[in-house]
């Protein structure tokens, strides 16, 4: 097996090369079980979209790198009704009420695969160009599923509220207000494509408006049921887990991964997601679906 690790100087310095020219490599020098490990996350240090820039939800959230895979951490939540009658002031400062405590994240594996085509096995520049450009881009997609709807992803969270609405862009305006209610600052959210470019764009200048006003920033992606949108103050909420590690692979895929045999190779990150003011969420749904 010929296995490399590349630190993060690697893609940095003069001779700075990609994920996909340093695996590459790796592939031209043993076919069948190269593999090229990185200290640091593929996904955030190499963009090969940022000439078409569109935000991800790792984009939306301050990083925390960690060396463990179970973090321990501080939380702010919700009180029940006799805390909040206890406190002073809690119905004009809500926040006032929150619980202070401690919850624990995990970090997992995120994964993507692709088929290597014939005819790029024995071409270098190639194969890195496909690799850059497909598997890495195939990567983000799975962290942005994962980072929204995944196990551990925000649209799951149980403790997260929800704002039933009649009308989608009321619902997500009413999210922003019961926001700022808690003295925060509704600066992101995560909504729909379809919900974005029908319900959101070009209404009257709403989107340049939030942008003013909050410095609203929108990750758009499919992992967003349609007609739903988590709004919050994400940056000051929420923290990816990084745990700065990750590996490009020749592997066997598993089953129901593609429907044809061939080469396979795997990305993979580890990351997780640190909560730590869940009420500074709200997950706006219809009314049908609040139940």
């Amino acid at each position: 097996m010929t296995t490399e690790t590349v630190p993060a100087e690697t893609t940095t310095g003069p001779l700075r090369r990609s994920p996909g020219q340093l695996f590459a490599r790796a592939f031209a020098a043993d076919p069948e079980h190269a593999e090229v490990r990185f200290d640091y996350t593929i996904t955030e240090a190499h963009e090969p979209t940022k000439d078409r820039p569109r935000l991800t939800v790792r984009n939306l959230l301050k990083v925390r790198p960690v060396d463990e895979d179970v973090v321990r951490f501080w939380t702010e939540t919700r009180p029940d009704a006799g805390d909040a009658g206890a406190v002073l002031d809690a119905g004009v400062r809500r926040e006032a009420a929150f619980r202070f405590g401690t919850a624990e994240a995990g970090v997992h594996p995120i994964r993507a695969w692709v088929q290597i085509p014939e005819g790029l096995a024995g071409d270098p520049d190639a194969l890195a160009e496909f690799l850059d450009y497909r598997l890495l881009v195939r990567l983000a997609t799975a962290e942005n599923q994962a980072l929204t709807n995944g196990p551990y992803g925000l649209v799951n969270r149980p403790d997260i509220a929800r704002i039933a609405y009649r009308d989608y862009v009321t619902g997500i305006l009413t999210a922003c207000d019961e926001i700022e209610q808690t003295g925060a600052t509704p600066h992101a959210m995560i909504v729909n494509p379809n919900d974005f470019y029908h319900r959101l764009l070009g209404r009257n200048g709403l989107l340049a408006e939030l942008a003013a006003s909050n410095g609203m920033k929108i990750s758009r992606n499919r992992w967003v049921p349609p007609g739903t949108a988590l709004v919050g103050d994400i940056s000051v909420a929420a923290r990816l887990l990084d745990a700065r590690r990750s590996v490009i692979r020749v592997a066997e895929p598993p089953p129901g991964t593609f429907a044809r045999p061939g080469v396979a190779v795997c990305a993979e990150v580890y990351e997780g997601l640190a909560v730590l003011l869940p009420a500074l969420f709200y997950l706006v749904v219809p009314e049908d679906a609040a139940a």
